[in-house]
């Protein structure tokens, strides 16, 4: 089987039944140092169904052994009275997100058999920035007696002829609806629609176009792998899924290349919608004394001796702003520069932590507290990614988000892996 997109068995509630609204909530790796905002989203769901009960908000890691039955215990539940199951199919959707802008996606299957998350990765199906492996147990945990999956998975093309999704999207209007609904949270609304079987055989066709050889030379030069899909968003989600699947092989052997959790549901977005921004994801260390991290960082910047060009980054705290900067730098993006600090500086100082952050509000609300110091810088251009990783591997983790937080994909689909 290829890595090419495929159909799935696609669960979603009745939505005649069901308030869709409080059905769908943003992906459980966001807003993590904002504990209100989930606790807004559990108010506004109460009592009713909704894919909230069916995750681990990363706010709540550490209460994960507490949850992780109820959340296992919800899922059969669902199964048994609230999904219904939509057999081989595929979603074409469109996301009005909180800017207004109309982002198009297609919900289907990919094949782990062709994704490897590690460093020098040559697969159909890449990380884009480092895998961070002390992430993926947590996770696993959720996903090894869990019944069904729902994504938040996004995997970028670069397609820039759109010739993949943009099809479908003119005509749209004779596409059988699967659901459209505001979202909660400022998080916009959603369009679903199931694309039908002569929709599908092109999707399948454009992406072979895509990775055919002559294109792969054509568009990046000789010697380089060919990459389909890139993981924009979800990158330890999908990482997790991979894990699971590969305890599975080592249970069942070749008997697992037939189990469902071979494949994985994600949503696939085209690098070259106009809707789809990159933003970069910024730092805030914690429990740290600024002016102690600032003179580190100061002597770290004079200690760069590479050939890459000139850096800068904004630091800010309750007492210090201002700007750093980094003449003689080795890594080619800022966002590098600053986490090989980070990552030596918590090495040293174990009380210290750090999370990363996106927008600029939230660091300066963050970086106003006592002990903690956050830092602003630019991002990269979306155009760079597929040549940057196809020539030089994986970003530093981190590196880019796509769009802010509450534009991130909100869990709708389901789909059995058991």
């Amino acid at each position: 089987m290829s890595a090419y997109l495929l159909p799935a068995d696609i669960l979603l509630p009745d939505f005649s039944k069901t308030d869709a609204t409080a059905w769908s909530v943003v992906a459980c790796d966001q807003y993590t140092s904002e504990p209100e905002y989930w606790q807004a989203v559990e108010q506004q769901v109460g009592e009713q169904p909704s894919t909230l009960k069916l995750i681990l908000p990363e706010v709540y890691l550490e209460e994960s052994r507490d949850r992780i039955a109820h959340i296992h215990d919800n899922m059969n539940t669902y199964l048994k009275d609230v999904l219904v199951k939509h057999p081989n199919k595929m979603i074409y959707l469109e996301r009005t997100q909180s800017d207004g802008r109309v982002r198009r996606g297609l919900i289907g299957l990919v094949d782990l058999e062709q994704y490897d998350y590690n460093k020098g990765s040559r697969s159909l199906i890449r990380a884009t920035e480092g895998t961070v492996m002390e992430r993926i147990p947590p996770r696993l945990e959720v996903r090894r007696d869990a019944s069904i999956e729902l994504p938040h998975v996004m995997l970028l093309i670069d397609d820039p002829q759109k010739t993949v999704i943009e099809p479908l999207a003119a005509r749209a209007e004779t596409l059988p609806l699967a659901y459209s609904f505001p979202l909660m949270q400022k998080g916009g609304a959603v369009v679903g629609r199931f694309v039908d079987s002569v929709g599908i055989g092109r999707v399948k066709a454009a992406l072979e176009r895509l990775v055919s050889p002559e294109q792969v030379r054509t568009r990046y030069g000789e010697g380089v792998a060919p990459l389909l899909f890139a993981v924009g968003d979800g990158n330890h989600s999908l990482a997790t899924a991979k894990a699971a699947y590969e305890e599975i092989k080592a249970q069942h052997g070749s008997a697992a290349l037939y189990h469902p959790a071979r494949y994985a549901l994600a949503e696939v977005v085209n690098l070259h919608d106009p809707a789809l921004q990159f933003e970069p994801i910024y730092r805030v260390l914690f429990d740290v004394d600024p002016n102690d991290v600032l003179s580190k960082l100061q002597e770290y910047s004079f200690g760069l001796q590479g050939n890459a060009a000139p850096q800068q980054a904004r630091f800010l705290s309750a007492g210090r702003r201002g700007t750093i900067h980094f003449e003689h730098p080795t890594e080619q993006l800022v966002v590098g520069t600053l986490q090989t600090f980070i990552d030596g500086y918590l090495a040293t100082h174990p009380e210290a932590h750090v999370d990363y952050i996106h927008g600029t509000k939230t660091v300066e609300a963050l970086s106003a507290k006592e002990n903690t110091v956050g830092f602003l810088f630019s991002g990269m251009e979306k155009g760079q990614l597929f040549g940057a990783v196809m020539h030089d591997g994986a970003l530093p983790r981190k590196t880019f988000s796509m769009g802010a937080a509450a534009d991130k994909r909100y869990y709708i689909e389901c789909r059995r892996i058991k």
